[in-house]
């Protein structure tokens, strides 16, 4: 899979795509300008020149790739099932390979995140327990009240005020390694903490543990995890992400479990493709293919499994809550209904639908990084729709969502929660106890 070139890639994938139109309505690049090379097909026919040898991977390429979010709403719409985010990611590899991008700071900061930090848990661990302290002591309040952030390179400068709030504690301080339910368990399960979920939502990750044990499960949770590689993955560095593959494998032996449980949307969306990844890895292709058959998004699982009503409500009067689909968890794994099902069944609870929920919120990654105009317009146009459902409360299922979204409320002053739809579940779980 690492040398997959858009020149080799079997061309049949490249010639699914019939130009039919029906992915432009729903793509949010396209709906922003309005020009072809900005749409999925637009996209692909570029694809194609490279493949035919008619263009060369250049500037305006790669460009165009950074532009896209990858958020694969084209797939859904797709009658002819183009596999588009295969070929992105193979576009966005050639990229990399051709060096078109590279700069100093480019370079600096893609080794340090994507080859140092995200390849090494610990140190990533230790880099959040830094940036905690930071935050904590008052001293990044002193720094941005003194203007001193005026100081650093200007990349750095607009992306410093996106720096989330680190946890109080990450997973291994909440998830003992095994956490048996009481009763009969019913399955075992191993449960992924990953990594921005694991610095900055750990406290979903320990709901996420409680709402599985409250439904039988034996609950394993390694207390150092590596990376999934999603993050690799979309960012054209293959290489790494089937390293990182093969060490989750090894950590996490598909015959083990009954289910490998992933609650982020996006790093559920590339943990289940490890099979076609090390298809060419004989000694872990059959490994990555039993892998792909136990991994499960946490809301698929519970629905599967059949997992009870609460009795309690995780509020103290009833509420309007709404939901926002992440990209990843409604088009890349395909996902939608279940999330529904398990908020629908919390007492005290009226799920009103969000008017196009499955419009991206403009996380997408680092693009609020590379492409902030147009990720700001997506935020402010999910934030609008939000604030229109007139709701307390939205639930969201990737951590990438989640801090969009509550950046986006707090710009706009509204005061709505937002929350995984796993933790209210476990909170209503909680407080039947009460």
């Amino acid at each position: 899979m690492a040398n997959v070139t858009l020149k080799t890639i079997d061309y049949a994938i490249l010639q699914q795509c019939m130009h039919c139109g029906m992915c432009l309505p729903t793509c949010p690049t396209y709906d922003e300008t309005t020009h072809e090379r900005n749409s999925p097909r637009g996209r692909i026919a570029l694809m194609r020149a490279i493949a035919d040898g008619d263009l060369e991977v250049n500037r305006t390429f790669a460009d165009e790739m950074s532009y896209c979010l990858g958020c694969l709403a084209c797939e859904t719409a797709c009658p002819a099932g183009v596999q588009y985010g295969k070929l992105f990611e193979t576009a966005r590899a050639d990229i990399e390979r051709s060096g078109i991008n590279d700069n100093l700071s480019r370079d600096f900061w893609r080794t340090l995140t994507l080859k140092i930090l995200f390849q090494r848990p610990s140190l990533l661990r230790a880099a959040g327990a830094g940036l905690r302290v930071y935050q904590r002591t008052g001293l990044e309040s002193l720094v941005r009240r003194l203007g001193l952030t005026r100081l650093l390179p200007p990349s750095l400068r607009r992306v410093e005020p996106q720096s989330p709030p680190i946890a109080p504690k990450f997973s291994n301080a909440l998830i003992r390694p095994t956490e048996v339910p009481t009763g009969t368990p019913r399955f075992r399960v191993a449960l992924l903490t990953g990594c921005v979920q694991d610095l900055v939502f750990s406290d979903i990750n320990r709901d996420t543990a409680d709402a599985l044990l409250a439904n039988g499960c034996v609950v394993e949770t390694p207390p150092v995890q590596p990376c999934c590689g999603s993050l690799h993955a979309h960012n054209g560095e293959t290489k790494l992400a089937e390293a990182l593959a093969r060490r989750m494998i090894d950590l996490f032996p598909p015959a083990k479990y009954d289910a490998i449980i992933s609650n982020a949307g996006g790093c559920g969306s590339h943990l289940r493709h490890y099979g076609p990844l090390l298809a060419d890895d004989p000694a872990y292709r059959e490994r990555a293919q039993a892998w792909d058959r136990k991994l499960r998004d946490v809301h698929e699982w519970l629905v599967q499994i059949g997992a009870r009503a609460p009795t309690a409500s995780p509020f103290e009067s009833p509420v309007s809550l709404t939901y926002h689909e992440s990209c990843h968890l409604v088009h890349g794994q395909k996902i939608t209904k279940q999330p529904r099902q398990l908020l629908r069944m919390i007492p005290g609870v009226t799920l009103t639908e969000l008017p196009e929920a499955s419009w991206c919120c403009g996380s997408a990654g680092v693009y609020t990084i590379t492409q902030p105009e147009q990720a700001t317009k997506l935020q402010e146009r999910k934030t609008a729709n939000i604030i229109a459902t007139k709701a307390s409360c939205v639930a969201t299922a990737n951590p990438g969502c989640h801090l969009q979204v509550l950046r986006g409320l707090d710009a706009a002053g509204a005061k709505i929660e937002v929350a995984h739809p796993v933790s209210l579940l476990a909170r209503a779980y909680r407080r039947e106890t009460k």
